[in-house]
């Protein structure tokens, strides 16, 4: 019954944006043979994320709360700390999203390897989870550490390679995945719930602490690599090839890659046990048999991306940018940033967390509409950069000074609920289709793809900041009118 659920959610994830493809395939931008390759990759898409959740939730996230829980109960700062880079390090590698950037980051620049990519991804999630620990621990003000990276953020960007600025904002956005975000959280839910009440507010604002530390890794990293971009090789060219034959011929590559991103977290999980938690038979097995469903899930998910879903999104993109169909673009981008946002399970869940925060006075239809507009903008702007060539300074700063900006006006809870939604709205259809549609159209139009396609994650991940800090601050001068009212 829990994997009918989880089918279920992640149906309804997918499903949307296959419709919005296949109307298009019918219509103004036919596939040819890729179209049966994306609706078989759709499925294993859907079938992989669905055990891949089913194994997080019983085998992966019960860890997160009880490793943070006892870090904290042990009551050493360094000890929780060293877990913590540890744990972050170790759960990025494993993080989908995260591979599935580096792979098409690598397509089109191949001087920067993916292995890098996600090592270096990886060790900034690392520094910046121990940082979001130690925080909760010494109680530090979320905002003054948000103000501080960002700022330190902004002056590494001004100086590393300007082709570095999309995926380096992009990194930021796409490790907040389906991996990441509920370990993550589980494990910041942990260590406040240690401190009682009083660390209640501080169990948000943990990931979006950690989204700033692959952004500063990504842009270290570019002030020594060169950026620059290469032809994305041509999707079609295996259109011949048998659909089964296909997706087998990707198998076993993706079965040892999935291994050994989750062969460290298995061992880490293994030193877990037999060191720090005390689990009972029943629990162990649940663990183990967790990580094994996370296995099977993963190696599905990988196939169907890799075999379906980026090779239709560069071939739709490209083909809507060469046939005077470049206004169709931006319809389409906003199309899918609406359709991505509404369908994302992850969006729903914060939404009724928002209205149990607000107390019912934020509806959760109206954080809907919010994020949906926002996000159906973001990819909107996105294609305008495609089509322009436009830097993405001019998207980006604009949009960070507001979301700091606003934390002056915002109630705290809502600030650190609005950073860490980033990540929910830049759920697997961002780093897979709407990237790769992203590419294939700026490759199309002879762009840089990597100075104009990269950063369409970033920008969906921006959105959130703005949008609920909005809300909060309506909602806060609500509650003050109603307050006054009464007197």
């Amino acid at each position: 019954m829990i994997l009918l659920e989880k089918i279920k959610e992640s149906s309804i994830s997918v499903i949307p944006v296959m419709l919005l493809v296949l109307a298009l395939h019918f219509t103004v931008a036919p596939l040819g043979a890729t179209v049966l390759k994306f609706l078989v990759g759709g499925v294993l898409l859907i079938l992989g994320l669905s055990i891949f959740l089913l194994g997080a939730d019983i085998g992966i996230l019960p860890v997160g709360q009880r490793v943070g829980a006892t870090l904290t109960s042990r009551r050493s700062l360094a000890l929780l700390l060293s877990a913590g880079f540890i744990i972050g390090f170790f759960i990025t590698v494993a993080e989908p999203d995260v591979h599935v950037l580096a792979a098409q980051v690598a397509a089109v620049s191949p001087s920067l390897s993916r292995p890098l990519l996600v090592g270096m991804i990886a060790v900034g999630v690392g520094i910046f989870v121990a940082i979001a620990l130690g925080r909760i621990v010494l109680q530090i003000p979320l905002k003054v550490m948000l103000i501080f990276f960002y700022t330190l953020v902004f002056a590494c960007a001004f100086v590393t390679d300007p082709a570095f600025l999309g995926v380096a904002f992009d990194a930021g956005g796409a490790t907040t995945g389906p991996m990441t975000v509920p370990f993550i959280m589980a494990l910041g839910v942990g260590v406040a719930a240690v401190r009682g009440d009083k660390g209640k507010d501080d169990s948000f604002g943990l990931v979006g602490l950690a989204s700033i530390g692959p952004v500063l890794s990504v842009l270290f990293l570019g002030m020594f690599f060169p950026g620059g971009s290469e032809k994305i090789s041509d999707t079609a060219s295996a259109q011949a090839e048998g659909v089964g034959a296909h997706f087998l011929a990707l198998t076993p590559q993706v079965i040892h890659e999935v291994g050994m991103a989750l062969g460290p977290l298995i061992l880490l999980f293994g030193v877990f046990r037999i060191f720090l938690l005390r689990l009972t038979r029943y629990q162990t097995v649940k663990m183990i048999m967790g990580l094994a469903y996370s296995f099977v899930g993963l190696v599905c998910f990988f196939v169907g991306v890799q075999g379906g879903f980026i090779p239709a999104g560069r071939e739709m993109g490209a083909l809507l940018a060469l046939h005077d169909f470049r206004y169709l673009l931006l319809i389409v981008g906003v199309a899918m940033g609406a359709l991505a946002v509404c369908a994302e399970p992850a969006v729903w869940v914060l939404n009724a967390q928002v209205e149990e925060v607000s107390g019912g006075h934020i509806k959760k239809s109206v954080m809907l509409i919010s994020l949906s507009l926002g996000v159906a903008t973001a990819v909107g702007l996105a294609m305008v950069r495609v089509i322009t060539g436009l830097s993405i300074w001019w998207f980006l700063i604009p949009g960070y000074v507001l979301a700091l900006g606003l934390m002056r006006f915002c109630p705290r809870m809502f600030t650190a609920i609005a950073f860490d939604s980033g990540g929910v709205a830049s759920g697997p259809m961002a780093s897979t289709f709407i990237l790769a549609f992203t590419l294939g159209a700026s490759h199309s139009l002879g762009g840089n793809p990597i100075a104009d396609a990269f950063g369409v994650i970033a920008m969906i991940a921006m959105t959130p900041l703005i949008a609920i800090q909005l809300l909060g601050i309506f909602f806060d001068r609500r509650e003050r009118a109603m307050k006054l009212r009464h007197k």
